[in-house]
């Protein structure tokens, strides 16, 4: 969705690229290159760029001071809000907003880089009452929550404010029940996998609905609960070139982004399931 926009390019505060965003085809993965092994993944997690509300930062969770942030059981990378500036605070190295959506209010700090010579759209034409976007990483220092800005610039029109609240739900909605149909597919109802384990004897673990096609697991029985059922979720899908997508996969079957992408790469190292058409696109082998 963001693919199409020129809101994340920064001229001044840093610099920055155009386009970013948070998917590439719809993606909650990042980036379609490079290994489909789960290190190379959280890599991706960490350098992509989601868009949130401050209420949105305000509900993430931390296990501890190192780990990482997390969002509904998914991680944090980098984040990208839009907001009014409340207030300035300006000091020799850094410079501190106070941000309001509407939502909630977050501290913003943006450290000042000498060595970059600033233009008109830079942080130095920020002015309090004014809206700003803001990208960057998720802190905490003590028992404040603020955002470590690499990026902030003015917004350069009304519009932004109101596509960067619809990229946020549209992201969210994405991540909760995966992506949606592609032009020329017919959306269908697709069951909840059930977290069951392998199957017992006379019965079948995962009970599907009528229209679902009927499956045959027991090639597949000796798995460990949570890759029988991702595997048993992808095989009640309806047949595709596509595969079915890992946020599909991870609603379904619950868990964090971690372990789903463990399991997916274990399958995958078994040649049980096989990517498609990017990273975060699933197919079981035939």
């Amino acid at each position: 969705m963001s693919q199409f926009n020129d809101y994340y390019g920064n001229s001044g505060a840093g610099g920055g690229g155009g386009g970013g965003g948070f998917m590439t085809g719809g993606s909650p993965y990042g980036s379609a290159s490079g290994s489909p092994g789960g290190a190379s993944r959280r890599t991706e997690i960490a350098h992509s760029l989601r868009p949130l509300t401050v209420l949105q930062l305000l509900n993430a969770t931390q296990a501890h001071s190192d780990a990482e942030w997390m969002l509904d059981d998914t991680e944090l990378g980098q984040v990208t809000v839009v907001g009014h500036v409340v207030s300035i605070q300006s000091q020799a190295t850094n410079n501190l907003y106070w941000l309001d959506d509407g939502t909630g209010r977050i501290e913003a700090r943006h450290w000042i880089d000498s060595s970059i010579e600033e233009s008109g759209t830079g942080s130095s034409a920020i002015t309090e009452g004014s809206y700003v976007r803001v990208s960057g990483t998720l802190k905490m220092f003590g028992s404040k929550r603020y955002v470590n800005a690499t990026h902030i610039r003015p917004v350069k029109s009304p519009h932004e404010i109101y596509f960067h609240l619809l990229e946020a739900m549209t992201v969210t909605l994405i991540w909760a029940k995966g992506a949606p149909p592609r032009a020329g597919q017919n959306p269908k109802t697709i069951p909840q996998a059930q977290a069951a384990g392998p199957p017992a004897a006379g019965g079948s673990a995962y009970a599907v609905q009528s229209h679902s096609p009927a499956t045959n697991n027991n090639q597949y029985s000796h798995l460990p609960k949570l890759e029988y059922t991702i595997i048993t979720f992808m095989l009640n899908q309806p047949s595709n070139e596509e595969g079915v997508h890992v946020g599909s996969i991870a609603r379904a079957v619950g868990g964090n982004a971690v372990t789903i992408s463990n399991a997916l790469d274990k399958l995958m190292d078994d040649g049980l399931v096989f990517t498609t058409i990017d990273d975060s696109h699933f197919k079981v082998a035939d």
